[in-house]
């Protein structure tokens, strides 16, 4: 099974400790969202758990300790955008992200991290020519640590809209335009450029725009291929990325994005980071009395006849 971290919030940035203990107990307890007094468990174990999947905007709070999880193979996604602090206030500064990313890259092998150039929206502030600008920099920089480079355009989900006022969707003109260059700076350096859930639009210009977390894209990262399951493929229509079993809980993270679509609002962030407790097994909070828990169904896909891509 893939384990997946980082579609709810940001474990690397802000629960570092709180993960490291819970590989040190073996195991995770996951309230479901919707339902909270459902709780699934999840064993931490090479045994069942195939790759630790990660999405950041900090991996440094975890670098120093990567050893502790050398065991599992690993996949690592890390958001590197040109926005100030207007648009993302607690992101740390954009020259440290890259330098996290370069340490990590030398941990986990060039294969195993990815860099998201997520989401991209135009404004007066941000025109194109700013982001034209903006990638062929980072690019440059990170040339060497990473072959693969992921977009996406804003999604105006009800909390942007709230969050983000005046927020406007990327023409198509604007994302043929920032597709074709974008893909052409890519591949000079070396880099693979692929969408996230946008469609085939971009495909004409060199664009992989089949999925961003994809089997064949983890199979590459961890040398092994996997035989998944049908039923455990993403089913957002467009997606065939594998983002399911996340450890994560909405409304937990602290970097205050205002495109997120994660967080509701400030306030209930603020509340729940305040209930985080880094020796519980769940990410906020306690057991509850009414908890209904249910052990997860974790199974290898690992394909041992097939390993060591080259």
């Amino acid at each position: 099974m893939i384990l997946n971290t980082g579609n709810r919030t940001d474990i690397p940035a802000f629960y570092n400790a709180w993960f490291y203990n819970r590989i040190r107990a073996g195991d995770v307890m996951v309230r479901n969202p919707y339902y909270p007094q459902q709780v699934i468990r999840y064993r931490l174990s090479p045994e069942v758990v195939d790759c630790l999947a990660f999405c950041t905007k900090n991996p440094a709070p975890m670098l120093d300790r990567l050893a502790e999880i050398s065991i599992f193979k690993q996949f690592w996604f890390v958001t590197i955008t040109p926005y100030g602090r207007d648009i993302e206030p607690h992101v740390p500064d954009k020259v440290q992200v890259i330098e996290s990313f370069k340490r990590l890259s030398e941990a986990v092998g060039i294969r195993a991290v990815g860099w998201r150039y997520d989401p991209i929206f135009i404004s007066e502030q941000y025109p194109m020519e700013f982001h034209l600008e903006s990638f062929e920099q980072m690019a440059a920089s990170l040339s060497g640590y990473t072959d693969q480079a992921v977009i996406s355009f804003i999604d105006l989900y009800k909390k942007t809209r709230r969050n983000f006022n005046g927020v406007q969707a990327v023409t198509a003109a604007e994302r043929i335009q920032i597709g074709q260059t974008f893909a052409a700076i890519a591949g000079k350096n070396k880099m693979t450029l692929r969408t996230c859930c946008e469609g085939t639009e971009l495909e004409p210009y060199g664009v992989d725009c089949y999925g961003c977390m994809t089997k064949a894209v983890l199979e590459r990262a961890i040398g092994v291929s996997l035989k998944v399951p049908k039923n455990r493929h993403n089913s957002r229509t467009g997606c065939d990325c594998l983002l399911g079993s996340d450890i994560g809980v909405y409304n937990t993270c602290g970097h205050g994005c205002r495109y997120c679509y994660a967080n509701h609002d400030d306030q209930t962030v603020k509340y729940n980071m305040k209930n985080h407790d880094p020796s519980s097994p769940f990410l906020i909070g306690n057991a509850m009395s009414e908890d209904v828990i249910k052990e997860a169904k974790q199974v290898s896909y690992l394909d041992r006849q097939l390993s060591l891509f080259l």
